[in-house]
């Protein structure tokens, strides 16, 4: 879930800077190349990409529900896909009742990759190194040092993935994967957030699970090759859903490569961003913040 307004990388800065600065502000975006080749020996610097053939694949037009805070019950909207909360379906009878009542449907597996909460039950498991500062407005729930992926923190997310992988889910989505544009606690920076997440998404191809991006949105151009589709929230509340908007990055470029966005938004009405959506060939739902059965899609079922 959304927990803080994204904030624009230095490299990113620097890029529009030179783009946008005139002549007399020269010296004042000296540094950008060495920023923008820094960016660009990150994403150099990242492991190959793990396939995933033969993985499911939401296709761009695809109807969905988005429920994290109870299990869908019957009867279940008639949408092609699910994400519901993983622990609450970890015995695979919803998983099964889901893929039964409508052949073909996918299923996706929420978890938070990037904060501990304490009611999971995994909890106590957490080393106290890896706990940094706690989210605001989410009482119990902390972000990690995404950093010590290499070690027990590592082995506690394939843990959770090999729950998502027997309990019949088709795909992850794994939350607060933006922690260093976050006051996290922790010095983490955007090449820390890269290496995590190609990880991760590396990982779930590994256990035959396609694999959204959530959310971090500015790392979109480095991360693509690496995830099947998106999940968002808010980006037309925040004016930083496109390519277009945010000079170089944008979730237009996944539709461009084939693969799925899923948007939510709480607050907008949607004749306020429905039609933007649907333009962009995006699958939007207006939802509650609880996330409950409640949705407003803005096309299809």
């Amino acid at each position: 879930m959304r927990r803080l307004p994204a904030l624009i990388s230095a490299a990113t800065l620097a890029v529009t800077a030179l783009v946008t600065a005139p002549a007399a502000e020269a010296a004042a975006v000296a540094a950008a190349p060495a920023a923008a080749a820094a960016a660009a020996t990150e994403a150099r610097a990242l492991p190959a990409p793990v396939a995933c053939n033969g993985c499911w694949r939401p296709a761009l037009n695809t109807s969905w529900q988005w429920q994290l805070s109870s299990l869908p019950a019957k009867p279940y909207p008639n949408v092609q896909m699910f994400d519901i909360d993983g622990f609450a379906a970890k015995d695979g009878a919803i998983v099964k009742s889901l893929k039964a009542d409508k052949p073909g449907r996918g299923v996706v597996c929420y978890i938070s990759a990037g904060t501990f909460e304490d009611w999971r039950p995994d909890a106590s498991q957490f080393p106290a190194e890896v706990l940094g500062k706690p989210l605001e407005d989410w009482p119990g729930e902390r972000w990690l040092d995404i950093r010590k992926y290499t070690g027990k923190l590592g082995q506690i997310m394939k843990a959770r993935l090999d729950m998502c992988k027997a309990a019949g889910f088709d795909a992850v989505e794994p939350d607060n994967v933006d922690g260093y544009s976050n006051a996290s606690g922790f010095p983490l920076k955007a090449a820390d957030q890269l290496a995590y997440n190609t990880w991760f998404a590396n990982e779930a191809h590994r256990r035959g699970l396609s694999v959204a991006l959530k959310n971090d949105i500015e790392q979109i151009p480095a991360l693509l090759p690496y995830f099947d589709f998106a999940v968002n929230e808010e980006c037309w509340e925040h004016t930083e859903c496109t390519t277009a908007q945010n000079d170089d990055y944008g979730y237009d470029q996944f539709v461009k490569a084939g693969k799925a966005v899923f948007n939510v938004e709480y607050n907008l009405a949607t004749s306020a961003f429905c039609a933007k959506s649907n333009a962009q060939n995006f699958n939007s739902l207006k939802k509650k913040y609880e996330l409950d059965a409640y949705r407003v899609p803005c096309r299809g079922a």
